[in-house]
């Protein structure tokens, strides 16, 4: 299988503020829209060579969301940020109003999404947040995998006309895509590797997990094909049912709960075109608990092994 490399381990949501930083030099439309958390969301940069771009709206997420869909009528290209929970949520009611019924060019950006928020626990990490935004007619989601990607998705935002919801994370996570981005495209998968025993679909931190455990059931004698999927709506259905046409079975991974997230997507898709034996790696419709990152991804089962284990179960299915 190919091998991918950890060029420096980084935190996805700094992807996010290096896109931004690369947006202020390049598109005076873009605007930065802050709840109280700029240094969460590292827009630091942003705010400090573009003041006359940035609003620090406070601890008042609604009042963000519309007064980004109000600044969309004067042609500007509202970001906003804040935590994933809060990003979505707190604010869904305003995002579905002024934002997705309107069609308002709203970047909706949300960091610390999932079980790798960690230490603050259940009540912010937000594990619904995929499902509720990709119901929403209109509104594109991408869940991004690394530092680089993030960056690509960012700057691939500013160009693309409608609401869109960016989900990043807090986690240093390894780095592994193509450092200019040349490889992300909105609503296109990316096929890592090539295999015909058994299809891998991943998003977000998941991706890197789902490599591992490629190289695992490798060693094992199963060639296993491992896709990166960034953008969760619009989905890629025509590389899914390409993969699936050789492989006869799927494993979906995910860090999100099992109901609403890209395992469903996936399922429809399968159900309507190609009905294919399918394993869910995702949050088993539960909240989540305060731990370290790597001890929730190890309880909740969103790791390699897990992925080995539910592709050696979809195999045995076919």
């Amino acid at each position: 299988m190919k091998k991918y490399t950890n060029t420096g381990s980084k935190d996805t949501r700094s992807g996010f503020g290096a896109g931004m930083t690369e947006l202020g030099k390049t598109n005076e439309n873009v605007v930065g829209l802050c709840a109280d958390l700029i240094g969460s969301l590292k827009f630091d940069d942003f705010k400090k060579n573009h003041p006359e771009r940035f609003f620090q709206i406070g601890i008042a997420e609604a009042n963000m969301i519309g007064i980004a869909a109000g600044l969309t009528i004067g042609g500007k290209i509202p970001f906003t940020g804040t935590f994933a929970g809060f990003s979505t949520g707190r604010v869904y009611d305003q995002i579905r109003q002024s934002v997705a019924y309107s069609d308002k060019n709203v970047k909706i950006c949300a960091s610390h999404a999932g079980l790798t928020l960690g230490e603050d626990g259940a009540t912010h990490q937000i594990l619904e947040d995929i499902g509720l935004m990709k119901m929403l007619p209109g509104m594109v989601v991408i869940n991004t995998c690394d530092f680089n990607q993030t960056k690509a998705a960012t700057i691939a935002l500013s160009k693309h006309h409608g609401p869109a919801y960016l989900r990043f994370g807090r986690p240093v996570v390894p780095n592994f895509t193509a450092e200019d981005g040349s490889d992300f495209v909105i609503g296109k998968a990316i096929l890592l590797n090539e295999g015909t025993d058994v299809t891998i679909v991943a998003t977000g931190h998941l991706v890197w997990e789902a490599l591992i455990a490629a190289e695992k059931l490798e060693a094992q004698g199963i060639s296993a094909e491992v896709i990166n999927i960034h953008t969760i709506k619009p989905l890629d259905e025509e590389a899914i049912l390409k993969s699936v046409a050789k492989t006869k079975c799927i494993v979906t991974a995910e860090e999100h709960n099992v109901l609403g997230g890209l395992g469903e997507s996936v399922s429809r898709v399968l159900v309507a075109n190609n009905p294919t034996p399918q394993e869910f790696v995702a949050v088993q419709d539960s909240f989540g608990e305060s731990g370290t990152p790597e001890q929730l991804m190890e309880k909740y089962k969103l790791n390699n092994q897990a992925i080995v284990e539910a592709a050696l179960k979809v195999i045995a299915r076919k």
